[in-house]
């Protein structure tokens, strides 16, 4: 006779749903793809010294990217600071 095992359906079940992190992620990407496609023309930038010409949607990726960057940074350094604190507080 075959055992039943209780988690045969639920594991897959739970590999399909999505959080909400991740639905705000490829919201938040589909968004910008849809203003990439939509803004093509040129435009020219003044910073500091220097001016030059990029297309609008390289512009709104490298933002993007620069913004997911320093997001991504602030999240691995408060990670940190927790795990310092939580150490210390192990050994104090």
């Amino acid at each position: 006779m075959a055992q039943h095992d209780a988690t045969d359906g639920s594991d897959e079940q739970q590999g399909l749903r999505l959080g909400g992190g991740a639905i705000a992620s490829l919201t938040g990407a589909a968004l910008l793809v849809i203003f990439m496609i939509q803004n093509t023309e040129d435009v020219t930038l003044d910073f500091l010294l220097w001016d030059f010409t990029w297309p609008l949607w390289l512009l709104v990726v490298v933002s993007a990217l620069g913004g997911a960057l320093v997001w991504f940074g602030l999240g691995v350094m408060r990670r940190h600071r927790r795990r310092v604190a939580r150490r210390e507080a192990r050994r104090g």
